[in-house]
């Protein structure tokens, strides 16, 4: 039997004063995360400011990851741009390094599009990909992309690549849309983005998830991803992360965690969350935690 996916963190991304990535920390980041029980890690996803991050740099930063024992079966690495040439260089990359899989998003500058012409960027990127193409995790995430992946586009897709269309990570929040989902696709490797829905989904066949909050609490998540047990103190900090640009607030929780504060830049356009909304995300966390720490 295939193993489970299990849980991917979407690693975040740090950067030096230069406004470089720090790929020293990055990996001292992703092996703290891989050591706390998560089967992956995820580079260049949302959390990972994937979108701001070019093709040499991920090319330096996988090779590093490489060249530190990072398995390539710990690796999934995210894409996301418009072009479908750029996207098939990306994941060609990553996949000739052998990585575990690719999370690709659909175009997004363009707003409105339809399932036809979502169906045609995928198989343009794959048609380019050629033999090379596997293993790929489409992402719908609405809420980021303004294109939402249907059910029925997910259908087609899998039916068009059966070998290369072989999970969805949904990071809609829309737990009607999840359960559908769930219930039409079943067997490919349904991955709940949303913490929230995250131990209902996986109840009912979740495979795992590629989780921001497994940055800062990795083995809490990674029991609801082994054990499908909802805890309220996960669902009730996402609640509060979303009072925030999510990256940003995710990232001041790591730099607390590591006591680095250069963990809390991010790339232009994003901005830095504030002292106040530091001070603010980390009393929620210490009254959510602390109060069920005995």
């Amino acid at each position: 039997m295939t193993q489970k996916f299990g849980l991917s963190v979407a690693l975040a991304t740090p950067f030096d004063s230069n406004g470089d990535i720090a790929v020293d920390a990055m990996i001292a980041q992703a092996k703290r995360s891989l050591a706390a029980g998560c089967s992956s890690v995820t580079l260049f996803g949302t959390t990972g400011e994937g979108s701001s991050i070019g093709t040499h740099e991920r090319e330096r930063v996988v090779a590093a990851f490489l060249d530190a024992g990072v398995e390539p079966k710990e690796i999934v690495v995210g894409v996301l741009v418009d072009a479908a040439e750029d996207a098939a260089t990306q994941a060609a990359h990553a996949l000739s390094r052998g990585v575990r899989n690719i999370l690709l998003a659909p175009p997004s500058y363009f707003k409105n599009v339809s399932d036809d012409g979502l169906f045609q960027w995928f198989s343009a990127v794959f048609t380019i990909l050629g033999d090379s193409a596997r293993d790929i995790i489409v992402y719908n995430i609405p809420s980021v992309t303004m294109v939402p992946l249907s059910v029925s586009l997910i259908g087609r897709l899998r039916a068009a690549f059966p070998n290369v269309v072989t999970g969805v990570k949904d990071s809609s929040g829309d737990w009607p849309f999840t359960e559908a989902l769930l219930k039409a696709h079943g067997d490919l490797v349904i991955l709940v983005g949303d913490e929230r829905h995250l131990a209902k989904g996986v109840r009912l066949g979740g495979q795992g998830a590629i989780s921001g909050m497994a940055n800062f609490v990795p083995a809490e998540v990674r029991l609801m991803v082994e054990e499908g047990k909802d805890d309220p103190r996960i669902e009730g900090f996402v609640e509060e992360l979303l009072k925030y640009p999510v990256t940003a607030a995710v990232k001041a929780m790591v730099a607390r965690l590591t006591s680095d504060e250069m963990w809390l830049a991010v790339r232009p356009p994003l901005v830095s969350i504030s002292m106040e909304g530091q001070t603010q995300l980390a009393l929620a966390f210490d009254g959510l935690f602390r109060s069920k720490a005995a």
